[in-house]
């Protein structure tokens, strides 16, 4: 089971929030529990500046053994279905902002040469602009957090915000911004992580948890002018549901049940033995969610699955679909898709993070989505499926996104804002606020030096961009577009 490089007991629990040194008065070391306390998570989040010193986030060092955008795309296209490669490219070659969500292991083996602080959280691992947006909680409360964890692992937190910087300066550029705004979206981007770190810092621990609500996410972030975008965005969520797929992608079949209709090559109909296979392997997920939702799941009964296309970076892994109905015959949808070692792994262990890889990914994803995010969808858990590890959650669950790419060039900075917002809370789970807030400081030292980063790998990824247009025209690579 992957756990945090650094632990308290073994309890997965970072020495960070352990503290350094115990309170007054009766003395206790209880498994779990922080077994000293001194109040000094500021100070010793300074004292790492002399380690690494904050300007020294603009560096980046060219990796002496970095494959070549080609290379690294030819590799991660290895155990995927081969028939659905071509989309994955096609996608990819769309924009550099595309290929920059599709290439998260190409940017892992360059931030691995990168400088860190020394402080480990639990890492979305991808965490570009476009991996934030709404989802409906189990009231159908809209929640905005981070919402992709495919590649979620303990690592150091400045690789999920240089990762975030530079989406923001490649999206900027996509929408015709000017390169001051492209780049001050990074800077504000860092500069909202800073502070809500700052802030988190000086809240008691259960409020820090918590804190950042999301119906004050706009004001905290003074991110006014996108409030309209986010109600749109909120409205359109709503009526993303299981039962509004299903309206659309089933048909009532000739015994009485329902079948959902393909739509290739994004909803495909799947052979009668893969079908078996997944509805079966349903029976080992309900024991991964809490048991008081047994009697829950226990209500539905499976009635069709099907293979469905997802993302930019995933395309080409395997990903179904489950139609459940209760007695009603309302649906319910899972997705159940596989999960794949993160692609962070080997980068971390040369970069001097190593971490033990996960007996089962899909737990990997599940632990670290519910590490990360104040609420999760209260369905999630994992599987296998002949022998490959999957994670299943609800489908359409009031998903609603912000695209970054389709924001006018005024909105990009109270985008950038929330997003910065939004990753410090995430981190803040797993990592001392107290520690980062030290380290990250009162001015905006760290804020340019990741600008300038970004800025700099947003160039990078241009030109990785080129290599694989110019592969795809030779036909060294194939590609679909448009799907």
């Amino acid at each position: 089971m992957t756990q945090l490089t650094e632990t308290v007991d073994g309890s997965g629990i970072p020495a960070d929030v352990a503290g350094a040194g115990q309170g007054p008065g009766r003395r206790f070391t209880v498994e779990g529990f922080a077994p000293r306390q001194d109040g000094r998570a500021r100070e010793r989040g300074k004292e790492l500046r002399a380690r690494t010193p904050r300007e020294r986030h603009a560096e980046f060092p060219p990796a002496t053994d970095r494959p070549t955008a080609v290379r690294a795309i030819e590799a991660s296209n290895a155990g995927r279905l081969a028939e659905l490669v071509p989309i994955r490219l096609g996608r990819m070659a769309a924009t550099p902002f595309a290929f920059l969500r599709g290439s998260a292991g190409l940017m892992a083996a360059d931030l691995a040469v990168t400088p860190t602080s020394g402080t480990v959280a639990q890492l979305c691992g991808d965490a570009h602009a476009a991996n934030f947006g709404l989802y409906g909680d189990a009231r159908g409360r809209l929640v905005m957090d981070i919402n992709d964890f495919d590649e979620t692992v303990p690592g150091p937190w400045e690789w999920d915000l240089k990762r975030l910087a530079a989406s923001l300066v490649l999206a900027g550029r996509e929408i015709g911004a000017d390169e001051t705004t492209a780049r001050r979206a990074a800077f504000d981007a860092t500069a909202a992580y800073r502070r809500t770190m700052r802030t988190l810092a000086k809240l008691p621990a259960l409020d820090a948890w918590n804190a950042v609500a999301d119906e004050q996410l706009v004001s905290f972030a003074q991110a006014e002018d996108l409030a309209e975008v986010l109600e749109k965005v909120g409205a359109k969520a709503l009526g993303n549901t299981s039962a509004r797929f299903a309206a659309k992608s089933t048909v009532r079949s000739e015994e009485g049940g329902w079948r959902f209709t393909a739509s290739p090559p994004v909803l495909s109909e799947v052979p009668d033995a893969t079908a078996a296979a997944v509805a079966g392997a349903l029976g080992p997920y309900v024991r991964t969610v809490p048991s008081e939702l047994h009697p829950l799941l226990s209500r539905y009964r499976v009635q069709d699955v099907a293979f469905r296309v997802v993302g930019t970076g995933s395309v080409g892994t395997r990903s179904y679909v489950v139609l459940l109905t209760d007695h009603r015959e309302q649906p319910l949808v899972l997705q159940v898709k596989e999960a794949r070692p993160s692609v962070l792994l080997p980068h971390l262990a040369r970069a001097g993070h190593p971490v033990a890889p996960d007996d089962h990914e899909g737990r990997r994803v599940v632990l670290g989505q519910k590490r990360m995010q104040v609420v999760s969808d209260t369905l999630l858990g994992w599987t296998t499926v002949d022998g490959l590890p999957y994670q299943v959650r609800q489908f359409r669950n009031r998903k609603g996104s912000v695209d970054p790419a389709a924001l006018l060039p005024a909105q990009l900075d109270d985008y950038a804002r929330i997003t910065g917002a939004l990753l410090a809370r995430a981190h803040a789970h797993t990592a001392d606020p107290g520690v980062i807030s030290g380290y990250c400081g009162k001015n905006e030292a760290l804020d340019e030096a990741v600008a300038t980063f970004a800025v700099a790998y947003a160039d990078r990824t241009e030109a990785d961009h080129a290599d694989l247009v110019a592969a795809i025209r030779a036909g060294r690579l194939p590609a679909e577009h448009g799907v």
